[in-house]
């Protein structure tokens, strides 16, 4: 243990806890949250309904998250959208001396940046309430210290100015997340526990069956962190506890704030734990500068996300870890032009450093992409990030699982994109009984898909707000590894040994699908569970086809893009003369497969833009963007909500129809054959 922290003063919360000040409802009426913000409480229940589905996305748009110290405090929910419009602006919040934030369903969804709750907790809010709390970012609020409830009779509670017993935030929760509450926060907790203040109950599972993720889990336990000891032999739902992690990963995003939380708490000198097991990425902000619109260059913003690569790389130096960095730019002029990344985190992740069986996390809430080839992997935020260099582990409790059944054989124009929009809309999805739980993916239709189009299922369990998504590794797990990382097949095969469900294990629920019955899908603007089959759209011009991002960035998913433009091109057809197209992989080992396979040339034939690695459009942060509400656009990548890829209506599709609509103008799917349908 870091020797400063073995006389850290840590102590516990007051048994009570008091809220003064005043509470802000996010409803979807923009003049009711404007009266707020300039003064006016509303009554309770509120006269408007709740916005449900807030996700991290609104509470701190992408360009909100350059920031990455208390200056956030001025920015919470700038990206709400109620009623249309925005109502919230740059130090409302803060100056209108909320210390409580209620809405409704889903609160937190999407991404699983720290930025949101920490914006929040430096603006004054101590406490939010809502119908219902994403995993990621109850965890984050629990890790900072702002307590979480779905209690609303707290409601009149908070505005009687009364004394709370602590105990009303943790009923019902274990030991762990409970001492966490009590010690407010993640860090505190774990000096105490470093220091032997607390320690952490044993599992005490008897026999049990149980799924893949649940051995995966229970291989990796704790069991004493300073000895080192690991492993029990049985978990369930509901066990509490911490697991070692094998990779650990961050992005510029999250990682300059995690060294700002090392250095004050921690200290500047001290060393992270096993440094060859963590992973650095400038991936997010590469082509930020040709998206940023002028105004917010105007506004020193570009400086400031400028600073995230910058800290990032002087960390990373500083602690000898591996960064995947930024290509050398283009010189022209002063500054030069930025050209690309050299991967997508959680793509690099599978494609170089995941193995079966692996318990990994990373700093973007699509970590889940590598249970492609069964690893258990998921989301954190900075705080449980920084602790992680720390102790090498990160809590959890044990999740329910949900087993995803996909039937059949897939038409020959339907992809693993599909089958999440499908999965997406079910109502067992939609309405949030989902979060929080494992997904595992199964079925003959699951069996078929390659890897790459398994890493698209599992990268979306995001979307369905889940704590992982994973699939059983079996031979094209093997023949990947051999393919990609040049394993010896009996050696591949030595890692899936135990790695599968076993007979009666317990899933909360099962969702069966067929996929035979599956037509191309698109989600309508506003959210991935807005899923609708094409055939039942009206005819829907567009502006713009991006094809890419993590999701849709892969081997595969540039297999599909130039199948469908090849054809184009044999029909003597390019992308229509209205629509701008943009394709871009996750990593340059996938650009150097599209060198080998003639793809550029296909993509510049048909008039497509092929763009180097980055997140890019995906968050808004590079080309492909939307610059106003009337632009329409059908992509490839995870996630439309509001303002996510700019201010216009967004729409998600396969590979197969983001392609066909490029050419057709219109959202349109692809037939087998080079046919192009639409309505």
């Amino acid at each position: 243990m870091i020797e400063s922290l073995r006389t850290r003063l840590v102590e516990r919360r007051p048994d009570r806890v008091r809220f003064s000040g005043r509470i802000l409802f996010l409803v979807d009426d923009p003049e009711l949250v404007r009266r707020q913000l300039a003064g006016q409480d509303l009554p309770w229940p509120a006269t408007a309904p709740l916005r449900d589905n807030i996700s991290t996305d609104e509470i701190t748009p992408a360009y909100i998250c350059y920031y990455y110290d208390e200056t956030l405090g001025e920015f919470p929910y700038l990206g709400l959208k109620a009623g249309g419009e925005f109502p919230v602006t740059r130090k409302s919040v803060k100056g209108g001396g909320f210390v409580c934030s209620v809405s409704g369903k889903r609160r937190g969804k999407g991404s699983s940046r720290e930025q949101s709750p920490y914006a929040e907790m430096c603006a004054g809010i101590q406490l939010v309430i809502a119908e219902s709390i994403e995993r990621i970012y109850r965890e984050n609020c629990q890790n900072l210290g702002v307590l979480t409830s779905t209690d609303f009779s707290l409601i009149e509670r908070v505005r009687r100015d009364e004394e709370i017993p602590l105990h009303v935030f943790t009923e019902g929760e274990g030991d762990i997340t409970r001492g966490i509450v009590e010690y407010g926060g993640l860090f505190q907790y774990n000096v105490a526990r470093l220091q032997g203040k607390v320690k952490v109950p044993p599992v005490a599972t008897r026999r049990r069956p149980m799924t893949l993720a649940e051995k995966i889990i229970a291989r990796h336990w704790v069991r004493d962190l300073a000895r080192g000891e690991l492993g029990v032999p049985y978990v369930k739902p509901g066990d509490e506890g911490f697991v070692r992690t094998d990779i650990r990963f961050s992005h510029e995003y999250v990682t300059p704030m995690s060294a700002i939380f090392w250095r004050d708490c921690v200290g500047e000198k001290e060393k992270i734990v096993d440094p060859d097991s963590v992973f650095f990425f400038r991936d997010h902000l590469t082509f930020l500068e040709l998206a940023m619109t002028e105004q917010r260059k105007a506004e020193g913003l570009l400086d400031i996300a400028l600073e995230l690569k910058q800290k990032q790389e002087e960390f990373a130096a500083q602690q000898g870890v591996r960064l995947y960095g930024e290509l050398p730019r283009r010189m022209l002029g002063h500054m030069g032009v930025p050209t690309g990344s050299e991967a997508i985190c959680h793509s690099k992740i599978l494609e170089a450093h995941a193995l079966p069986g692996q318990l990994i996390i990373g700093s973007d809430s699509h970590t889940p992409h590598a249970g492609a080839i069964g690893c258990i992997a998921f989301g954190v935020g900075t705080t449980a990030i920084f602790n992680s260099w720390l102790t090498k582990d990160v809590r959890v409790q044990v999740p329910p699982s949900v087993l995803v059944r996909v039937a059949g054989r897939k038409p020959e124009n339907i992809t693993a994109k599909d089958f999440m929009l499908q999965i997406l809309r079910q109502p067992y999805v939609r309405n949030g009984h989902a979060i929080g739980k494992i997904v595992e993916y199964a079925g003959p239709a699951v069996e078929a898909l390659s890897i790459d189009e398994r890493a698209t299922m599992t990268n979306m369990a995001a979307e369905v707000g889940a704590f992982t998504g994973v699939v059983r590794p079996d031979e094209k797990a093997i023949a990947f590894l051999s393919r990609e990382r040049g394993m010896r097949p009996d050696e591949a095969r030595l890692l899936l040994e135990g790695l599968d469900s076993d007979e009666g294990a317990e899933y909360e629920t099962v969702i069966e699908l067929d996929a035979d019955e599956l037509q191309p899908m698109v989600a309508l603007p506003g959210d991935p569970g807005n899923g609708l089959f094409i055939h039942e759209l009206g005819h829907v011009k567009i502006n713009i086809a991006y094809a890419g991002s993590c999701t849709a960035g892969k081997k595969s998913d540039m297999d599909m893009f130039a199948r469908v433009f090849r054809e184009a091109l044999e029909r003597g057809e390019r992308v229509h003369g209205e629509v701008k197209c943009f394709i871009q992989c996750g990593s340059q080992e996938v650009k150097r497969y599209c060198e080998e396979q003639g793809y550029l040339e296909i993509f510049r034939a048909v008039g497509a833009e092929f763009i180097e690695p980055s997140c890019g459009a995906c968050i808004n942060a590079g080309p492909g963007v939307s610059y106003d509400k009337e632009t329409v656009t059908i992509s490839a990548i995870n996630r439309n909500f509001p303002g996510r890829s700019g201010p216009g209506q967004l729409y998600l599709a396969s590979p197969y129809t983001t392609a066909a609509s490029a050419i057709a103008g219109h959202i349109a799917t692809w037939e087998s054959g080079g046919v192009l349908a639409s309505r």
